[in-house]
């Protein structure tokens, strides 16, 4: 019984560990946003120094994971759950990742007149922000249901990707000199459609600590 209830504590923490990365990765693309709509260099350098606090806790989550794994034999749910850690604490990094990526292609683009206004992009970074923070929810809920959910947005970022590149190449047609900044806004608009890949990966981590099985969401 000690065992068990020494097992539920360190869960209890890595999970506390977990949402705390993820909040941060969360307000992180919160900001990168804000530096998209007006510009300002310091916010910008806030979420660059929170990305160094995110690959940490990373580090550290996962090391935490290794070491229950090893010491206290989980089964059944908590095993599945310390084995997707991995795997979503991956999908975080890889988000946030994308929030400074945001952050750099933002303060470019916006000497361009041109590209002053993207609201596709902003459209596609907020509905990912809302994601992850309904994938949080989901996870310290247990809740597979929402998880399937949440995934189903990442439709939206996909057909705004899709209008997206569609508009630039047509605007690369028409003005070949703003080929080098198109090409940018290209590659901006694939990381925000591989950050909604990345919640759905999280959220199909979810699912399977749920229910004990592999789905494939938004397919």
């Amino acid at each position: 019984m000690k065992t068990r209830t020494l097992l539920g504590e360190e869960i209890k923490k890595l999970r506390q560990e977990l949402a705390l990365m993820a909040v941060r990765v969360e307000e992180d693309l919160g900001k990168a946003i804000a530096v998209l709509r007006s510009g300002g260099e310091e916010l910008a350098d806030e979420v660059r120094e929170s990305e160094k606090i995110v690959d940490a806790l990373q580090l550290k989550i996962d090391e935490m994971a290794f070491v229950i794994i090893a010491t206290q034999q989980p089964v059944a749910r908590d095993l599945r759950e310390l084995v997707m850690i991995f795997k979503i604490t991956s999908s975080l990094e890889r988000i946030g990742d994308y929030g400074v990526h945001l952050i750099n292609s933002a303060l470019k683009l916006s000497r361009k007149p041109s590209f002053r206004s993207m609201p596709r992009i902003e459209r596609m970074a907020e509905t990912g922000r809302q994601m992850l923070k309904a994938a949080l929810s989901a996870y310290m809920a247990n809740d597979a249901a929402v998880a399937r959910e949440v995934a189903a947005y990442d439709q939206i970022i996909d057909e705004d990707h899709e209008a997206l590149t569609k508009e630039v190449l047509k605007l690369m047609k028409n003005q070949p000199e703003l080929a080098k900044p198109a090409l940018r806004l290209l590659k901006l608009s694939g990381y925000m459609e591989r950050m909604g890949d990345h919640i759905t990966n999280i959220c199909e981590g979810i699912v399977f600590i749920a229910e004990g099985r592999h789905e494939e969401l938004n397919d």
